[in-house]
């Protein structure tokens, strides 16, 4: 069965635009012009992955964000949006988002974060061709392991099974991407993590050396993670990447 998309562009040619080439890609898309038809259609037919405009009039993508998130829905959103400034891309991951592509865009570049996205929702060890990781059939099957549950480095513990994550006794609530990020970098803990790594290991894909993606995340994180008076727990190693460790 094909993937199935939701589409929110008010900018008629810019979706009609995304839902040829969506389609031409083999998604299902269902394409609207606003976030309260955007919602409607999330409660109808619920779709595999979002693609939703920042800016629409009346209820935005921001909005339709929330909503969402606040009824517990998880399904993954990619933004659209023409605001650069860091602060605003922000707001976006505030509201829940999982990522964003800024306009003008590549196609290319959506088709990326929507593949990566859908990959991380997909179920462990499933590859394309519907066989555990993609491996062929004279491959004997290995027996089934106990997922792991927990993992703790630097202060940090995280209940992988129940998506929770505490910094000592408090609490923290995180995004999807975030979450993944801060799993890699506890389980790497005192090990410095290349940008090249890091995008393939979070989005499956390596936007170049003129993306801020990845610090754009990295700091939202830190702002979840950082407290008074407590050593700083992610850091950058210029040139390089981060690492994780308490100094």
């Amino acid at each position: 069965m094909p993937q199935t998309v939701l589409l929110a562009e008010d900018d008629r040619a810019i979706r009609h635009a995304l839902e040829r080439a969506l389609t031409l890609e083999g998604y299902e898309v269902t394409a609207v012009a606003d976030g309260v038809e955007a919602l409607a259609q999330a409660h109808r037919n619920p779709p595999d992955v979002l693609l939703l405009d920042v800016m629409m009039p009346g209820i935005d993508g921001l909005q339709v964000c929330r909503v969402l998130r606040a009824e517990g829905d998880r399904t993954p959103i990619l933004m659209l949006t023409a605001l650069v400034e860091t602060a605003d891309r922000i707001a976006g991951l505030d509201a829940g988002a999982d990522d964003y592509v800024v306009k003008p865009f590549d196609v290319e570049e959506v088709f990326a974060r929507l593949r990566a996205l859908l990959r991380r929702t997909s179920p462990v060890g499933v590859g394309a061709s519907g066989t555990a990781g993609g491996a062929s059939g004279d491959v004997a099957a290995k027996e089934p392991q106990a997922p792991e549950r927990q993992i703790e480095a630097a202060g940090i513990r995280m209940d992988l099974q129940a998506r929770r994550v505490w910094r000592g006794t408090r609490e923290l609530e995180l995004t999807r991407t975030e979450f993944e990020l801060l799993e890699l970098l506890v389980r790497n803990a005192g090990i410095v993590l290349d940008h090249a790594t890091i995008y393939d290991r979070i989005w499956g894909y390596d936007f170049g050396p003129g993306s801020k993606n990845l610090a754009v995340y990295v700091g939202y994180l830190r702002r979840k993670l950082d407290e008074p008076d407590a050593p700083q727990l992610i850091h950058t190693v210029r040139g390089v990447g981060y690492v994780l460790r308490e100094d």
